[in-house]
């Protein structure tokens, strides 16, 4: 579960993702099932990188940063392998999926 501070709202928003384990840091994918648009999500963390997220009981303070160019080129491929989805959504859009860096704090 990720929670993210609304941009424009300010309200607290949970949101259920698939992650990818990256030694202590978590990969997740901004793609939205192959939509064309980026999810409301990273706008969120975007405009609030310090964050939150939870994966089964454990509550973990984190701060979101987007992959570079050359992070990406790194982690994607790894992605790819670790789950069949983000190959299909890969598939069923024509942007860059955005990859974020979930580091604890």
């Amino acid at each position: 579960m990720l929670d993210q501070v609304g941009a424009r709202s300010g309200k607290l928003r949970t949101t259920p993702l698939v992650y990818m384990p990256d030694g202590d840091r978590f990969i997740v994918v901004a793609a939205k099932g192959g939509h064309p648009n980026n999810p409301a999500w990273l706008h969120n963390l975007r405009a609030h990188p310090d964050t939150e997220i939870q994966i089964g009981k454990r509550r973990i303070e984190v701060h979101a940063t987007e992959a570079d160019a050359e992070e990406r080129r790194i982690l994607w491929p790894k992605a790819r392998a670790y789950t069949a989805h983000w190959r299909r959504y890969e598939r069923r859009t024509r942007r860059t999926i955005p990859l974020l860096v979930l580091t604890p704090r």
